[in-house]
């Protein structure tokens, strides 16, 4: 795993990139929020230019405002309109109740681990 940005601090946001038979994994680690939105969008969407299949590794993020959901909602349309899929993995309570309050686990397929959203 490719770390490219570091968390210095607790609560920091570090993200990793990976590659599993094609399919993208962005690791995420800390807190998603207004401050590192522009990161996490560089980190899903590369250059503007979405990746077909991508997994979203939330198994270590501690918070996630809207800042997070918009982003999401945001690159499941790009990959969507790619013909690809978003998944998220690993979410857990804070933010899977996030996911649940907006409705967004009806929009992405939610699973408890990477390993099955890869399978999936």
């Amino acid at each position: 795993m490719t770390d490219t940005h570091g968390a210095a601090r607790p609560g920091r946001l570090s993200i990793g990139l990976t590659s599993v038979d094609g399919v993208r994994v962005v690791t995420l680690r800390g807190e998603i929020d207004h401050t590192v939105r522009e990161r996490f969008t560089e980190a899903l969407l590369p250059d503007g230019d979405a990746d077909a299949r991508t997994v979203v590794d939330l198994s270590e993020v501690t918070f996630m405002d809207s800042s997070g959901v918009n982003v999401l909602v945001a690159a499941h349309h790009e990959v969507s309109d790619a013909q690809g899929w978003l998944r998220i993995a690993g979410a857990q309570d804070p933010v899977r109740r996030l996911l649940h309050l907006v409705a967004l686990d009806q929009v992405i397929a939610c699973h408890p681990t990477v390993e099955e959203a890869l399978a999936a």
